[in-house]
């Protein structure tokens, strides 16, 4: 039962989504004192986000929830396309790539419900000794130079010394704040997701029923690890979807060559107009912007959640780093410097495939993304060949005697001596976890300071000039 005590934290979360969980993860396994709050009474039921991209699957591993994640998913099964009840052919969803290479064990996207994923992350949390408090609206949030003080419909109020915004594209924090966010309509139709039971499908294929003079586009996809379907549906701009079983049954009868009692059940549904939208700030003061509190999706190329995940992930480190007085507070200034541009570029690529613009290739796998004109990304060798990898782009894995990812698994910093610095002597860095590797294409020589977050911050050839960077980043 709640008291009317103050609730005192180093950190609030306000959402308990896939970016709240994420930040709570990571911030429990550095010994930081969170709470996430959540308005609902649980976790979020529906399948809305469930791509996970091959970089959130390497930020998953990291996690400890790796494989969890892929024992609960698949691969994404092939489309089929079809028309008037007969099967026309395949249709690809995405570019083929490699299954795993040595730069990482992961190269498609892996599907799971986002309901699963967020019963994982939750699972996970427990486990740290983190804790999520349910039934929270938010009602009003107030800070100072010391710290944030948040009020809530039910329970007592939490002050922290910080809080992030991770409560979704309606964010009551963000509209606390004032932030605006600037964007576009995607897709004035209105969309239609929906999770069901269907019977007379196959599960090995994603159902794809094209658009006709008499009905819209309709998708149905097998959900990997339940019994479910997604579907998806669009229609004209200006109608109200009907989203119970008999509006569903209605649609999918109407759109496909089944009847509308194959539809057997709905657990969940949602009507929504695809948007594109950016914060216009992703920090004011003490308080921190988010995943779809700072940037709102098209769900067509998988990049939503993937992107919000990674924000957390980015964010996690430094907070650490900061309350545990290990680097000046002018790290987190870094948060906005990374994470916006990041997010611009992300919302142009899921617009792009929206409208079919661009395919779903290695672009969305995230792999590719990096830090190079940040602050913290640190370069000091010269004369480095134009495809050289660099201070601020993500650390590969590889297999040098160890496992790189296994030795950067953890919320460590790691100093990676590749090549002849790998004899070179060292200064001692307690903090800091050392790895010792023969040459290796996909770094060069040299020594290369990997972020907890796996990006490259410093890079050299000796270590005269860490030191200041040490001291900067609390590593």
């Amino acid at each position: 039962m709640y008291t009317d005590d103050l609730d005192e934290r180093d950190v609030l979360i306000v959402g308990a989504g896939p970016t709240g969980l994420t930040l709570a993860v990571d911030l429990a396994r550095r010994g930081v004192r969170a709470l996430a709050v959540e308005r609902a009474d649980g976790l979020f039921p529906g399948s809305r986000g469930k791509g996970i991209q091959p970089r959130t699957q390497e930020v998953f591993d990291d996690l400890g929830v790796g494989e969890a994640i892929r024992a609960a998913g698949s691969p994404y099964p092939v489309g089929m396309i079809w028309q008037g009840g007969e099967r026309l052919g395949e249709h690809r969803m995405f570019d083929e790539s490699e299954a795993g290479s040595e730069d990482s064990p992961y190269r498609e996207p892996w599907m799971v419900p986002q309901w699963r994923t967020q019963e994982i992350l939750a699972a996970r949390l427990a486990e740290l000794g983190g804790e999520i408090a349910f039934g929270r609206e938010l009602v009003g949030l107030e800070q100072d130079a010391d710290g944030v003080t948040a009020a809530f419909a039910a329970g007592p109020p939490v002050r922290a010394r910080y809080a992030v915004a991770a409560d979704g594209g309606r964010s009551a924090v963000r509209r606390a704040l004032g932030i605006a966010m600037t964007g576009e309509t995607v897709d004035p139709h209105p969309m239609l997701v929906a999770d069901v039971r269907i019977s007379g499908l196959d599960r090995e294929n994603w159902h794809i029923f094209p658009p006709s003079e008499n009905a819209g586009f309709l998708a149905v996809c097998p959900l990997a690890g339940t019994e479910d379907f997604q579907v998806v549906a669009r229609f004209p701009e200006g109608t109200d979807v009907d989203l119970s079983l008999e509006g569903i049954r209605a649609v999918v009868a109407a759109r496909s060559h089944l009847a509308p009692d194959d539809v057997t059940a709905v657990s969940w549904s949602s009507d929504f107009r695809p948007r594109a939208a950016l914060a216009d700030r992703f920090r004011a003061g003490r308080v921190f912007l988010a995943g779809d509190a700072a940037h709102l999706h098209s769900p067509a190329g998988g990049q939503g959640l993937n992107t919000s995940v990674q924000d957390a992930y980015n964010l996690g480190w430094k907070l650490g780093a900061v309350l545990g007085g290990l680097a000046p507070e002018s790290l987190l200034d870094t948060y906005e410097e990374e994470r916006r541009p990041i997010a611009a570029e992300m919302l142009g690529l899921s617009t792009r495939v929206h409208r079919g613009e661009v395919r779903r290739g290695e672009a969305t796998q995230q792999l590719g993304l990096g830090y190079r004109g940040s602050s913290l990304a640190v370069e000091t060798r010269t004369g480095l060949p134009d495809a050289a990898l660099r201070a601020g782009d993500r650390a590969p894995d590889g297999l040098r005697g160890v496992r790189l990812f296994d030795e950067f698994r953890g919320p460590h910093w790691t100093l990676l001596a590749v090549g002849p610095a790998a004899s070179a002597q060292l200064p001692p860095l307690p903090a800091v976890h050392t790895v010792r590797v023969p040459s290796y294409e996909a770094y060069g020589d040299g020594l290369f300071l990997v972020r907890p977050d796996g990006y490259i911050g410093w890079a050299g050839d000796t270590p005269t000039d860490m030191a200041p960077y040490l001291s900067r980043t609390g590593a």
